[in-house]
């Protein structure tokens, strides 16, 4: 590999390293001659990714409440002591709940408040909070690579999902305004970007974009005609872009969000 892109021998901390989008990441990383440590919400599945991907690397990993100021500064502090410093974040934890994604047939007026708020939490404050602990870490070595996760509903308007689309456009802007901050105050070697995931098929949307017989639903359809490569994304799609971003390559890269999405961001649908 070009030198320019390696991450061979850097320390990176995944936090939503337990799902399928954080542990393919990992994964990656690990091919690529990182060391991993993956946070999860249940103890678990961590274990359960860190004993898939031991072969593939050194990697460890724990259960952290990303929602939990203390919990993370926990984190921090035995993840210093083990690795003396932490070149890499990436925010992947995330997700929505079916209290906060409306059916077809409801409207906004529909939503249960309660299920918004554990939402946008989840979403927005589940990267900020990791961002702030791990971020300032790097302030303090003067170096380092974080990568949030938004998505296409931050770009436009996607029905049935207000409260994650009003999570991730917060992210967006949260990326920026963090990477500017970083810059400008701290050091020039302290990036922060962002990655938008298309359209990929796992367990959280399955049922909104396959029939149980596997065929594809009205929202499937809609999707892949706005979508000019007319296919969903392989999730082993991301982990060039993530890679990148967290290399020497992207050394003057930074307050992007990255659309990795088949081009559905670009085309109009006309």
């Amino acid at each position: 590999m070009n030198e320019m892109f390696s991450i061979a021998g850097k320390t990176a901390v995944i936090t939503g390293g337990s799902g399928v989008l954080g542990s393919n990441i990992a994964k990656g990383f690990l091919s690529a001659g990182a060391k991993v440590f993956v946070v999860g919400a249940h103890q678990e599945k961590v274990d359960a990714v860190v004993a898939r991907l031991k072969p593939c690397g050194e990697i460890d990993g724990k259960a952290c409440n990303v929602l939990r100021m203390e919990d993370l500064r926990a984190l921090k502090d035995e993840l210093l002591s083990r690795w003396q410093r932490i070149d890499i974040l990436v925010n992947a934890a995330g997700g929505n709940i079916p209290g906060g994604t409306l059916t077809p047939e409801q409207t906004i007026f529909d939503m249960k408040t309660e299920d918004l708020g554990k939402v946008v939490d989840l979403n927005l404050y589940g990267s900020i909070y990791p961002c702030l602990v791990f971020g300032e870490v790097m302030a303090k070595q003067g170096q380092g690579s974080i990568v949030n996760v938004s998505s296409m509903s931050a770009i436009s308007a996607l029905t049935r999902v207000p409260g994650y689309s009003v999570a991730k456009s917060g992210i967006d802007i949260f990326t920026k305004w963090l990477a500017t901050e970083m810059a400008m105050k701290f050091s020039e070697k302290i990036r922060v970007n962002a990655i938008a995931p298309g359209f990929f098929i796992g367990e959280q949307n399955r049922a909104m974009l396959l029939h149980p017989d596997g065929s594809p639903t009205e929202r499937s359809c809609k999707i892949l005609a706005k979508t000019p490569m007319n296919r969903f994304g392989d999730i082993d799609e991301l982990n060039g872009a993530v890679q990148f971003l967290c290399s020497d390559a992207a050394s003057f890269v930074t307050g992007i969000v990255m659309p990795i999405d088949g081009g559905f961001s670009a085309f109009s649908g006309v």
